[in-house]
């Protein structure tokens, strides 16, 4: 077994001169900067060489996200879904779908590793919660996926439940490590490895400064269609790789979008659904097999499991719940759709620049039988934005 090599921080897409719509970002410009959430990555580099199924090399890990302060089993959020196109898998979308609530942390992991993470979880909510089909109704955990075995031994199934818990317990707010990372460690995004990007935006809306941040794991793509902020990059670079053998240009994304505004499941469905407009913008169609989920949550108006009198229910949770008003009637503040607009807009901005992050942290990645995804190369691309591009007056164009 070898330890994974040290990381790489590369700049990322701001760094490079170029700001993503017109709204400023959060403080760590992630997704952690809608308070509460929290996110943990555990990363799993090991070998090298041919592929021996169940051995490795391995080029995988895994990474939880929060989504928002406190228990969320205990304290739930509304959350909805959007799929642009369907060959992937979401655990617990069902249910997501019916209530409109999100009640677990969400997991993101390989294709094959889907039931063994949802296993590991399963096992860290019953310890935590030792009244989980007993007092409790059981928990599906959320847990979503992308392949990547162009790099990985994904049929070693190598995420393990210790792996789950560490990202799990170690998952927090702040900056977010993105690229090679955790779940993305193998991915590739337009044939550039790195899959793990985020990025966050502050919106004046309805009287309120909201914020809305998005992580993406990111596998998808055709590099010949990279565009970053409307340039053709891809296109104006591929030469240099054309003696590289590629995977296909079928892929997948998921897309988490988090907000503090107070909106409802119905709402969050719309919101969920701009974050198509960000997978098109930088050059995604939306392939025969590829997968494309968002998954869009609310941190504002928390739904309680229980009643928020019950002695069951810890104080801390109490304080988090929406208001009761009456025994089983909470109360939830909603903001009017016409208000809608700046937050959309944002959306699509923050899921935009999430993907760019992802490939702008990537670093070269050789994974098993010589499979190769270089790295963006960043000093070409600040080239090619300087001549498409000015420098964003608040963002000053550094130097590489």
């Amino acid at each position: 077994m070898t330890a994974p090599p040290p990381r790489v921080v590369r700049p990322r897409l701001r760094d490079l001169g170029i700001a993503i719509g017109r709204f400023p970002t959060g403080r760590d410009n992630a997704i952690t900067d809608v308070a509460g959430v929290r996110v943990g990555h555990v990363t799993k580099v090991e070998g090298e060489g041919e592929l021996v199924p169940g051995i490795g090399p391995v080029r995988t890990g895994v990474t939880a996200v929060v989504p928002a302060e406190g228990d969320v089993f205990l304290d739930r959020v509304f959350t909805a879904s959007y799929v642009l196109n369907g060959a992937g898998e979401v655990t617990g979308l069902t249910q997501i779908n019916e209530w409109g609530l999100c009640e677990t942390p969400i997991l993101l992991c390989s294709t094959l590793c889907v039931g063994r993470v949802l296993d590991a979880t399963v096992a860290w909510l019953s310890q935590l919660h030792p009244k989980i089909g007993k007092e409790y109704d059981v928990a599906i955990p959320v847990v979503a996926e992308c392949d990547d075995s162009y790099l990985n031994d994904a049929v070693g199934r190598h995420v393990m439940q210790a792996d789950v818990i560490a990202a799990l317990e170690t998952a927090r707010g702040g900056a977010v490590d993105e690229g090679c990372v955790g779940a993305g460690t193998g991915m590739q995004t337009f044939h550039f490895a790195g899959g793990i990007g985020t990025s966050s935006r502050r919106v004046p809306m309805a009287g309120l400064d909201v914020s809305v941040g998005a992580l993406v794991l990111s596998n998808f793509g055709d590099r010949d269609l990279l565009r970053v902020d409307g340039v053709p990059v891809g296109r104006l670079i591929s030469d240099r790789f054309a003696h590289i053998p590629r995977r296909g240009p079928a892929g997948s994304i998921i897309v988490l979008v988090a907000t503090d505004a107070p909106l409802i499941h119905r709402q969050l469905s719309r919101l969920a659904r701009r974050a198509a407009l960000a997978i098109g913008r930088t050059g995604g169609y939306a392939a025969n097999n590829s997968g494309e989920i968002v998954l869009a949550w609310s941190t504002a108006n928390r739904v309680p499991r229980l009643a928020a009198d019950d002695p069951a229910v810890p104080r801390s949770s109490r304080s988090l719940s929406a208001r009761p008003i009456a025994p089983g009637r909470h109360m939830a503040e909603v903001v009017l759709d016409t208000e809608l607009d700046p937050l959309f807009e944002a959306a699509v901005d923050v899921v935009e620049e999430a993907i760019l992050n992802a490939i702008c942290a990537g670093v070269d990645m050789t994974g098993h039988s010589a499979h190769h995804a270089p790295a963006l190369p960043l000093d070409a691309v600040a080239e090619i934005l300087k001549q498409y591009r000015p420098p964003h007056p608040s963002d000053p164009r550094p130097s590489l």
